[in-house]
């Protein structure tokens, strides 16, 4: 089983969120990989066929259920994973134990981005969000096929550049932006990470993710409601205005969303 964060402000606010969702008891799976299956994650679908299908031969499919941690802030890396649903939270370690998010990947991306860079050891926790399912493959054959495949390195080295570019923008949005706008931004990419416009969440866990006081989510989820932008009851959240959130939120959502498109077009 993964290991689960030791941390109790962002876990008991995860269990929080984890009670409200439906109950989904399911062991990891592990099954023979199929090449077609790559084609679920973004970064592995804009890779030539047969580089993809060589990696996708040499990993497994894995759960990502609810509160899973997948590793832990100065821990060693031990696997990459390529998202093909759900999403992780990426979350930043303070010396007291808080802890910020600072970034989220979905099938957008890859976890065990620092295996990239030769580098062996994790610098955020990696706790899943959204449950879903991932390819994962060993630190060892992924530095492996790295070394020895070009257009995977050109790949995710782009991939590096754009999360480095999301990281930049919001640790901006974090300290200039006003919680609403923040709120409807993290709404937005995890509807896009989600791949719905309904999913479960508390205001207690939406303000560990942003880091302010549960009151301030109160009121900013309260402002996105009363104008028709979401619903939420019983910790379903539903975005019932997507265009309308959009304008609430700040301009990072767009401007990340603007960059992985300059980087990788419209894969």
């Amino acid at each position: 089983m993964l290991a689960r964060a030791a941390a109790p402000d962002i876990d008991q606010a995860v269990l929080a969120c984890k009670r409200v969702l439906p109950h989904h008891s399911q062991p990891i799976l592990v099954m023979q990989p199929s090449t077609t299956y790559g084609t679920a994650n973004r970064l592995l679908a804009a890779l030539p066929s047969k580089n993809r299908q060589r990696l996708v031969a040499q990993c497994e499919v894995v759960n990502l259920d609810l509160s899973d941690v997948l590793c832990e802030s100065g821990e060693r890396i031990a696997h990459a994973y390529f998202p093909m649903a759900g999403f992780v939270s990426l979350l930043t370690r303070l010396d007291d134990g808080a802890r910020l998010e600072v970034g989220l990947v979905g099938n957008e991306g890859m976890l065990g981005t620092g295996l990239i860079f030769g580098m062996g050891n994790s610098l955020q926790d990696l706790i899943v969000q959204g449950q879903g399912s991932a390819w994962r493959i060993s630190a060892t054959a992924f530095r492996r096929e790295l070394a020895q495949d070009p257009a995977l390195q050109r790949t995710l080295n782009r991939y590096a550049y754009v999360l480095m570019a999301q990281l930049g923008q919001t640790a901006a949005c974090t300290h200039f932006h006003t919680v609403e706008s923040r709120l409807a931004r993290w709404l937005l990419l995890t509807r896009d990470r989600s791949h719905s416009n309904s999913f479960f969440m508390t205001h207690e866990f939406l303000a560990h993710m942003l880091g302010v006081r549960r009151a301030g989510i109160t009121w900013a989820a309260s402002s996105l409601r009363d104008q028709g932008f979401i619903g939420y009851r019983r910790g379903e959240v539903r975005v019932l205005n997507g265009v309308g959130l959009e304008k609430a939120s700040c301009q990072c959502y767009r401007q990340g969303n603007t960059t992985y498109r300059d980087v990788f077009g419209r894969h």
